[in-house]
């Protein structure tokens, strides 16, 4: 059985990840920042895969809680042959660089960059051991092509210089069967990010050129697509998963 590691799993869009891959057969160690009654929940709405689920607390800033989390899924499994570094902190109010706060900008830089150099320093070893790998990085529309995104500055210069690190780390360990891709979301909102492709059709949404929202369950596909062990020949790809929207120009 395939194993999967996911960060952040039990919210927004890792939950609608987090069950399909356990529809799908794969035994999936998944992370929690804090919120034990969400979990609570998801253990009772997955108990049938609970042979092949785990939670972990830990909070991917923290390099040590990474490496626990690695250990705890390593013992409890034998092997992680997905990751998927669902994971990654946001600011949400719109302010230019210049009003972050210090510690803003280093969550931002170490949540959704540095997090992903401490996981994969330790889960690249195990898949090379393996011979087999999927690496699974999120990213926003336009990040192949290093834009700007007003008032998004810390969290773009993460995600930006991600692209650049997964497109490497594509290259460095194809010849061990690893592949590493981005998935870039589009504007995914509120209960949407845990909602299905059928609950989004019954909403229409007219600023979405689609003519639906995004929903986790889009993101889900996405990245099964990505870890298929046929999926071999995409690799250091950026998928944008938009349905048309232009997230980064909403605000000019």
């Amino acid at each position: 059985m395939r194993h999967a590691f996911i960060t952040a799993g039990t919210k927004g869009l890792g939950v609608q990840v987090t069950e399909s891959l356990l529809a799908e057969g794969y035994s999936v160690t998944v992370t929690f920042r804090s919120d034990q009654d969400v979990v609570r929940s998801l253990e009772e709405k997955w108990k049938e895969y609970a042979d092949h689920l785990q939670f972990v607390q830990a909070d991917v800033t923290k390099k040590e809680d990474i490496q626990h989390a690695v250990d705890l899924a390593m013992d409890r499994f034998k092997r992680i042959d997905i990751l998927i570094n669902n994971a990654g902190p946001y600011v949400f109010e719109r302010k230019k660089l210049i009003d972050y706060e210090e510690s803003e900008w280093y969550e931002m830089i170490e949540g959704n960059l540095s997090a992903v150099y401490h996981l994969l320093r330790r889960v690249v070893p195990i898949m090379r051991n393996q011979n087999f790998g999927r690496i699974v990085t999120y990213g926003f529309q336009g990040a192949n092509s290093a834009p700007g995104w007003i008032y998004r500055s810390a969290y773009a210069a993460a995600k930006v210089g991600l692209v650049s690190l997964m497109k490497t780390v594509s290259i460095e360990e194809a010849e061990y069967g690893i592949t590493a891709n981005m998935v870039c979301p589009g504007n995914i909102l509120g209960s949407m990010k845990e909602a299905t492709i059928e609950e989004a059709r019954q909403q229409p949404d007219s600023d979405t050129p689609i003519g639906r929202s995004g929903t986790g369950e889009d993101i889900a596909r996405s990245i099964l697509f990505l870890c298929d062990e046929n999926a071999d020949m995409v690799t250091g790809t950026v998928l944008e998963v938009t349905g048309g929207v232009d997230v980064i120009h909403r605000y000019r």
